[in-house]
């Protein structure tokens, strides 16, 4: 049985274990201030940024981080999940589809619009859960790093 809540300022160590976890799974390096300017806000109940964590037999085992925003076509906000990433170990155990479910629920409940993600092409594991909740649009994502 996988639990889904809120985080607490003591699941921080968890969280940069994990959070490490998803950025060496992303080759990305993520800055020290970014990092803990995350974790703040995550915890900060102004903030539009907020993170969900997946508990399993009392462990943290995997997190969401999202980001609720306005949107220029509709009157409802839309949560964009971020950055989802469940441990290693845990993984196959529903926690993925658990967080996602949360999200909905959520949305569901808050009035959203919407909940979106993107992911690579190739993350075929991380694909076949998302397939289950919604096709891809077929959307192809530009960035322009400014920083």
């Amino acid at each position: 049985m996988v639990e889904i809540r809120n985080p607490k300022p003591e699941d921080e160590g968890v969280w940069r274990e994990l959070w490490a976890g998803y950025n060496r799974f992303y080759e990305a390096n993520v800055p020290e201030e970014a990092t803990a300017g995350t974790w703040a806000r995550i915890l900060d109940p102004g903030s539009a940024i907020f993170c969900r964590l997946a508990v399993r037999d009392g462990a943290v085992v995997g997190f969401a981080n999202c980001v609720v925003h306005p949107s220029t076509w509709s009157t409802l906000s839309s949560c964009y999940l971020e950055d989802l990433f469940v441990s290693l170990d845990a993984r196959g155990t529903g926690a993925g589809r658990a967080l996602i479910q949360d999200l909905i629920d959520q949305g569901r409940a808050k009035g959203w619009r919407r909940v979106y993600w993107h992911t690579r092409q190739d993350n075929a594991v991380a694909r076949r859960l998302y397939d289950r909740f919604a096709p891809a649009d077929g959307f192809v994502r530009y960035v322009i790093n400014l920083a």
